[in-house]
């Protein structure tokens, strides 16, 4: 009985310390996102986006396809790419495991507090980024004057 209860542990504790949640495979990648893009890893960074992938940056004018993307950032992946550090983050899976949305807190040494939100889809069983979309939060006291500066901004543009 002992040898029984000792096997199905042993057996348990093995599979069990490779089980991964989809959670933990969302969280994973991005992990990976954001250590690539420090390490300046151009082909391991967006090879984790889908083909169709949209990444929406911190200005009202960034919306670009991955393939936009790319040449945005292509730059400054060879000046040495970006730091982001996640300070929190949220994922949620959908009931049919195939889609993920997230939302985290993240860090830079520029911009401060930052918000990174997201969707990501399984293909072929690997999670792969759908959207990315990087906000700076401000705080709701500053709202109306920085909502009138970027009001003003956009008026000497024109």
């Amino acid at each position: 009985m002992k040898r029984i209860i000792c096997v199905s542990t042993l057996i348990f504790l093995t599979f069990g310390a490779f089980a991964q949640t989809d959670e933990d495979a969302v969280s994973a990648v991005l992990d990976d996102i954001h250590r690539l893009a420090s390490e300046a890893d151009f082909d391991g960074y967006f090879g984790l986006y889908t083909e169709d992938a949209v990444f929406l940056g911190t200005d009202a004018t960034e919306r670009w396809s991955i393939s936009d993307f790319k040449q945005y950032a292509g730059p400054a992946f060879e000046r040495g790419g970006w730091t982001y550090v996640m300070t929190s983050r949220n994922v949620f899976v959908s009931g049919d495991g195939n889609t993920a949305w997230f939302d985290e807190r993240l860090d830079n040494a520029a911009f401060g507090d930052c918000r990174g939100t997201g969707a990501l889809v399984k293909i072929d069983g690997v999670w792969k980024v759908a959207q990315y979309n990087l906000t700076v939060p401000i705080p709701n006291e500053l709202l109306r004057p920085v909502a009138g500066m970027i009001r003003d901004l956009e008026n000497d543009d024109q």
